[in-house]
């Protein structure tokens, strides 16, 4: 199994020292290259009140020019919002600075916060997502062409420079329903499940996924995301770990997330009901043994963790750093 870690960089409630929280989550990807991590990953929201940083592709070259090996990339990049020929540009930008360590991870989002930034309607994500990929591939490819389409229109454009990687960086697209899973199938180079899905949800995706794939001709691929935290005893994983994802998945509740819908009450939200299907936690042999029943359960090629959360600004630093060197120490060598 491959390993990779999803950084949030926020600072809830209002936002402040972001400067000092965008040096930490690059000091963790730092440590974590230095402790077999394979991959570190930004993704993306507008008008946070909490500072989300809303760009995803500046923090991956950021940490790219602090490493020598992680890939670098986004989980997800919010495709519908953005011009796909800028978004080719960058991530070619990035491969290069990077050369060719590069993963864009896409995805449609679903908050209108998002989307309002951008004076977009959420309803037409779909089109301009669909469009969007198709441009980008022909822009990494290098040949000159012409786009006409509902969304976007380009005549005559060949873009340069070519990516370090052939026929261009890899395009996964992250989802949490059917109709994503599909999509990813269909026209990606891998499939990127959120943390919120639990294990029945995650092979009813996933069957999903690689049917599509093999009907396209395509090789799946599947970067599974998970919250998840080792310490040296459980209850230390629970204490530190707990109150900060329990604050998460009371936001993404309360936001209406499609993952958290079937939820009916928040005292419903407890650490107990999410811990055997949703998050990998406790100590190193727990971990162990409960990303090996992931993997047997899903044939997932990596696994990308989700130490801190932007909703609760935590756990700090200092226990990241902790829990990704035990992790490199005690957890990732006996599950390559």
């Amino acid at each position: 199994m491959k390993f990779g870690i999803y950084g949030s960089v926020a600072n809830p409630p209002r936002g402040e020292h972001l400067d000092r929280c965008v040096d930490e989550a690059i000091e963790e990807a730092e440590i974590a290259e230095e402790c077999g991590f394979d991959s570190y990953f930004f993704g993306e929201h507008h008008q946070d009140k909490d500072g989300f940083i809303p760009a995803p592709i500046v923090l991956a070259t950021a940490v790219a020019a602090r490493t020598r090996r992680l890939k670098v990339g986004t989980a997800v990049l919010l495709l519908a919002l953005h011009h796909p020929v800028q978004v080719a540009e960058e991530a070619i930008t990035l491969d290069i600075v990077s050369k060719g360590r590069v993963v864009l991870g896409v995805g449609l989002g679903y908050e209108s916060a998002d989307f309002s930034a951008f004076g977009l309607p959420v309803a037409s994500r779909v089109g301009r997502f669909g469009e969007a990929m198709e441009i980008i591939r022909r822009c990494f490819s290098g040949e000159r062409f012409s786009f006409h389409g509902k969304h976007f229109t380009l005549q005559d454009i060949e873009i340069h420079p070519r990516p370090i990687q052939e026929p261009g960086p890899p395009i996964w697209i992250g989802a949490n329903t059917p109709a994503g899973a599909r999509r990813a199938g269909k026209i990606a180079d891998g499939f990127v499940l959120g943390p919120g899905v639990d294990l029945e949800a995650v092979t009813k995706l996933l069957e999903a996924y690689r049917s599509a794939a093999r009907e396209a001709g395509r090789s799946p691929v599947v970067a599974l995301m998970r919250d998840a935290w080792v310490a040296s005893t459980r209850a230390e994983a629970e204490r530190v770990y707990g109150p900060e994802v329990m604050t998460a998945y009371k936001y993404y509740w309360r936001s209406g997330a499609v993952a958290w819908r079937h939820i009916k009450s928040e005292s419903d939200l407890t650490l107990e009901h999410f811990t055997r299907n949703r998050m990998v936690l406790g100590d190193p042999e727990e971990c162990i043994q409960e990303f090996q029943r992931w993997h047997e359960a899903t044939g997932a090629d990596s696994v990308v963790l989700r130490l801190r959360h932007a909703h609760s600004g935590g756990p700090p630093h200092k226990n990241i750093v902790e829990s990704i060197r035990l992790f490199g120490e005690r957890v990732i060598p006996y599950l390559r």
